[in-house]
């Protein structure tokens, strides 16, 4: 291995992909009821389950960001071993983890290892979208490719990562800022629900208002069709979700018949990214040539 992928929890990787491609994972953190939790940690299994049932049932869920002192030790551990870095962080536009962590990453490098290399890239991207992009650096380590090089072709491609997101519970977004109360409350009796994108400076932004959950989905396979580079049948997809298997698994169907996909990566949306856009969030991440 030429050098250490590190990212964080936000980018909703499975556990058998962290591993197989001995990714580093930062976790952000998430409170309930004065209880703080890891939003992931090594061979530790969350119930996203009974999470997402919590959310159901009204509890309160707050979030932070990575610890320092344990982003600290991470980083010291890999250059310690004698690793060079590449560092891919949660979009900086809707959290703090990539400008505090990069911030602590360069400081340890600057000042105990300044021999050793290091990336640091703000991915623009979210939940699985931020795991399509560490995939992408994974592909081209394998590849062979320097840190140097898979840096720059990154860098170059960074807006080549579609994300669309369907949210069914309006007060979510509401309660983080995103939807007025007024609005939220009347999107709810007409039952709107938001078709979304992340942007290219990494803002979640409203593209569509459809009635009926049904419709939200479609639009997001529609945004597949439209936007989806060539060939679109060797495409790597991802879908992340707020525990709604059933509308995942009507996303990912229409994909695969339609398209002709068979590579999907597909998991839970964390607790973090979780707790602001609510159960019943699906979003779908892809490879684009066209401008975000």
């Amino acid at each position: 291995m030429s050098f250490t992928i590190l990212t964080d929890s936000s980018s909703n990787l499975p556990e058998n992909l962290i591993d197989a491609y001995d990714l580093k994972v930062l976790p952000l953190e998430f409170m309930v009821e004065g209880q703080v939790y890891h939003s992931y940690l090594k061979g530790s299994v969350t119930d996203l389950k009974k999470f997402y049932d919590m959310m159901r049932e009204g509890k309160v869920i707050t979030t932070s960001l990575p610890s320092l002192e344990y982003t600290e030790s991470v980083i010291r551990e890999e250059f310690e071993a004698g690793n060079d870095v590449l560092y891919l962080g949660f979009d900086s536009t809707l959290s703090g983890t990539y400008d505090n962590c990069s911030l602590c990453i360069n400081k340890v490098h600057k000042e105990e290892f300044p021999e050793r290399q290091l990336e640091c890239i703000d991915t623009l991207a979210a939940a699985l979208g931020q795991g399509l992009f560490v995939l992408e650096a994974v592909k081209l380590r394998e590849q062979g490719k320097s840190l140097t090089e898979t840096a720059e072709w990154l860098r170059a491609n960074v807006l080549s990562f579609a994300h669309w997101f369907t949210v069914d519970d309006l007060s979510y977004l509401q309660r983080g800022g995103r939807l007025s109360k007024g609005a939220a409350f009347a999107g709810s009796l007409l039952n709107i629900k938001p078709v979304l994108h992340v942007d290219e400076i990494g803002r979640l932004v409203p593209v569509e208002k459809v009635r009926g959950r049904k419709k939200s989905l479609q639009a997001l396979v529609d945004s597949f069709a439209e936007g989806a580079s060539e060939p679109k049948d060797g495409q790597l997809v991802c879908i992340s979700h707020g525990d709604c298997p059933d509308d995942v698994e009507f996303v990912r169907s229409q994909i695969a018949e339609r398209f002709g996909v068979s590579d999907f990566v597909i998991n839970d949306l964390d607790p973090v990214i979780g707790a602001h856009v609510g159960p019943g969030t699906v979003a779908l991440f892809f490879t684009t040539d066209k401008e975000r």
